[in-house]
């Protein structure tokens, strides 16, 4: 298991919504494991040129 980093992002109200809404559905202990688990999944099991090249536009 490697050691965490801790490193400061810049995201939308609405992305720390979701990530809030992971925890609490999940019984996870902060944002900060819900954004760990959601990139494991793009990592092992993520589309990368769907997750990269299609594009989407949730604030247009």
């Amino acid at each position: 298991m490697s050691e965490l980093v801790e490193h400061s992002f810049n995201v939308h109200e609405d992305s720390l919504a979701m990530l809030d809404d992971a925890m609490q559905k999940h019984g996870l202990e902060d944002r900060s494991k819900a954004l760990r688990c959601l990139l494991d999944f793009c990592a092992e099991d993520g589309d990368w040129e769907e997750i990269f090249e299609v594009i989407r536009c949730r604030r247009c």
